[in-house]
């Protein structure tokens, strides 16, 4: 399991080709659950990528992406109902702070914000070891 006190998992989403792309990206843990929250724009190759594949990979990685543990196997969810919304952000909020609401503030201020889309990743199995290329 990922722990709460990294702040970026690396979120490695398949494209149809079969190769895998991996983006670090903020995320939040729902309690002591193998459920985790991360938001992207609805416009995002991750999104597109996911709506194709909702089986990924997740691993602790630093800011830019190297990674930091073992990669866990997790299924995706483009998460669309406001209750589940409402606590991703939540969770963000708290776990990043003031650092967070400035990023929701600018987002809202160019009309990014209603733009956004929850992705909800589930571990799927305890541990299971990947390597990827890290660029």
């Amino acid at each position: 399991m990922i722990s709460k006190n990294e702040n970026y998992i690396s979120l490695s989403t398949q494209k149809k080709d079969g190769t895998f792309i991996n983006t670090p990206v903020w995320f939040a843990q729902e309690g002591n659950l193998n459920n985790y929250y991360v938001y992207t724009l609805k416009s995002s190759g991750k999104v597109k990528r996911i709506r194709n594949f909702t089986s990924v990979k997740i691993a602790p990685c630093n800011f830019s992406g190297k990674i930091r543990g073992c990669w866990e196997n997790a299924k995706a969810e483009l998460i669309v109902e406001e209750e589940t919304i409402n606590l991703a952000y939540s969770l963000l909020r708290s776990k990043y702070g003031i650092i967070f609401k400035i990023g929701d503030f600018l987002s809202w201020v160019i009309g990014n914000y209603s733009k956004r889309q929850i992705i909800k990743l589930s571990i799927k199995t305890k541990k299971n070891v990947f390597q990827f290329n890290n660029k």
